[in-house]
């Protein structure tokens, strides 16, 4: 090839950005407590910055993100970025089965890439009861500028960390809990860290609006139990994207949004100009909370009306109006995105499915003491992480697989409390049925996948309920509500190798057993399908000291 040829060609491989890597933001946290009185009372919180909620993280599909994290709590830290997939990359997921905790005093790196995902998550401390006191912030992807997305891009976007709130701090909590009790209802809802009741002097709104423009809220809840309804005084929302994929934009009065889940809606400000409520009431409560926060167009001065839109039903009429809702949430196939395609994933409805794992939820009483878990068994944090364990070759000294088997046991028999890790098939489509017995509602998410949301329904799962699935265009998203005596099914491909929680987004549940790790492992011990343990990833419990194993070869 000649010289002129060459140059062409690296041209064109820099006009591709074959040669440049994609862009780093780099940000600096400082952990620590502080106090705030969200409800009136006094209590301890976990502050990023000083910030509550935490700093934003406004990235682009591919950017890599590097967070030093300085913990200066009096106790280890763990920060985990819900819905971000970590793709080949599960020693950043920030797990207690996957890191070794940030001692107090320390600090550390995360480093990860938002490979091939655009869309609306957030992060927050996975290690004891700290999410009931903070260390929440929202993590926005952006599509990349070549990528057009379905919308004209709105006049601004406006971030909503939705939650319940508990006025017990979160050591207190956790006593609660080791001590055999339940933690209880929520005490109230935030909005931001904030609740506002009707009819309170603000000077700042939460939000500016100008009249004849669109704005995109993109709303998160992050609360440890309740579901929430989300709804705007005299404005509809269009529905565009939930967690990571664009759906198709339907219209509605308001949103039920349960634990761990987030989305993003368009709210044109076409009413008269004054102040109007942002509303987030508790759903499927038996005492329902509300918070309020305004909504204010340009130089308005006229305050909201105290006649706020009413919520949905509750009792049965309210979940059959809230799966009425999940069956109206359709993936929008004309948009495009940065997601990837494995085994035509698109078209996911004609793969033959390898695997169906149907996962129960248990509840139950272990040594006087109140544990939940999943079929049967209770999963308990061993002193190693998990996916260390497993890459240094010494599993069978922390846990033994498999202890969750596909189906869950006959009625009776006793709960499992244990590590619970199930091995998983490298690259296998996986049907997964979640079916609660209980009368509460649940939420289930599953670290680096997203999934196909293909059912709802009451009552019990049979073979024959997959005549009733969505198979064209089920939502792809990492969170799933199972309504009271129902189920729900997903299917993903387990295309993505490491240690990862699947787990209960109602917080007392998790800490209490009811999440396992599926290990996916890739038989070809390749750079292709897994990262190699970071150069500076922290090691502790039995492989403190060890030097690490060989490397990985080559993609």
């Amino acid at each position: 090839m000649g010289s002129k040829m060459i140059f062409v060609a690296l041209l064109l491989c820099l006009s591709l950005g074959v040669m440049a890597e994609d862009p780093y933001l780099f940000f600096e946290w400082h952990v620590s407590y502080g106090t705030i009185a969200p409800l009136g009372i006094p209590q301890q919180a976990i502050l990023i910055n000083g910030q509550f909620p935490g700093p934003l993280i406004n990235c682009t599909s591919n950017n890599n993100i590097v967070v030093n994290v300085f913990n200066e709590l009096d106790e280890p830290l763990l920060l985990s970025w819900t819905g971000v997939q970590q793709r080949k990359n599960s020693w950043q997921d920030g797990t207690p089965g996957t890191m070794c905790p940030i001692m107090p005093g320390t600090n550390y790196t995360y480093k990860f890439q938002v490979k091939d995902q655009i869309g609306t998550y957030y992060y927050f401390p996975t290690t004891g009861l700290q999410k009931a006191a903070g260390g929440i912030g929202m993590l926005k992807i952006h599509s990349r500028e070549l990528i057009p997305v379905p919308f004209d891009w709105p006049a601004d976007e406006y971030p909503v960390l939705l939650g319940d709130w508990y006025n017990k701090g979160h050591k207190t909590l956790k006593a609660i809990l080791d001590s055999g009790r339940s933690i209880g209802r929520p005490a109230g809802v935030l909005i931001n860290g904030k609740s506002g009741k009707v009819g309170d002097m603000v000077e700042q709104p939460l939000f500016t609006m100008e009249a004849g423009k669109t704005y995109r809220y993109r709303v998160c809840n992050v609360g440890l139990r309740n579901s929430i309804n989300f709804r705007i005084q005299g404005h509809t929302l269009k529905l565009v994207e939930m967690e990571g994929s664009h759906t198709v934009q339907n219209v509605y009065d308001s949103l039920d949004i349960h634990v761990g889940q987030c989305m993003s809606v368009l709210v044109t400000a076409n009413q008269a100009p004054k102040d109007y409520y942002l509303v987030a009431s508790s759903r499927f409560a038996k005492r329902p909370d509300v918070a309020v926060a305004v909504i204010r167009y340009t130089n308005s001065n006229t305050p909201a009306s105290p006649l706020l839109p009413p919520p949905p039903p509750e009792n049965s009429a309210g979940i059959a109006w809230s799966i009425n809702q999940f069956r109206s949430f359709r993936w929008n196939l004309t948009a495009s995105a940065a997601r990837p395609n494995p085994q035509g994933s698109y078209h996911y409805g004609k793969i033959n499915i390898t695997r169906t794992i149907k996962i129960t939820n248990t509840r139950s009483v272990v040594n006087g003491k109140l544990r939940f878990g999943i079929n049967g068994v209770s999963h308990v944090d061993s002193a190693t992480p998990l996916k260390l364990s497993e890459y240094f070759g010494f599993a069978d000294k922390e846990f033994q697989y498999n202890l969750v088997k596909d189906e869950a046991g006959g009625a009776g028999s006793s709960m499992v409390v244990a590590p619970s890790v199930v091995n998983a098939t490298f690259r296998n489509f996986v049907e997964i049925i979640f079916e609660n017995h209980e009368k509460t509602i649940q939420t289930w998410h599953l670290d680096g996948y997203s999934f196909f949301a293909v059912g709802i329904e009451p009552g019990r799962w049979s073979p024959d309920k997959r005549k009733n699935y969505n198979l064209v265009d089920g939502v792809s998203r990492h969170n799933i509500q199972v309504y009271p005596n129902s189920w729900a099914a997903v299917m993903t491909t387990l295309d993505n190798a490491g240690m990862w929680n699947l787990r209960s987004e109602m917080w007392e549940r998790t800490y209490l057993g009811q999440q396992l790790y599926l290990s996916v492992l890739s038989p070809a011990r390749s750079l292709r399908d897994e990262y190699n343990i970071p150069e500076a990833q922290q090691l502790c419990g039995i492989v403190k000291g060890l030097p690490k194993p060989a490397l990985y070869a080559g993609a």
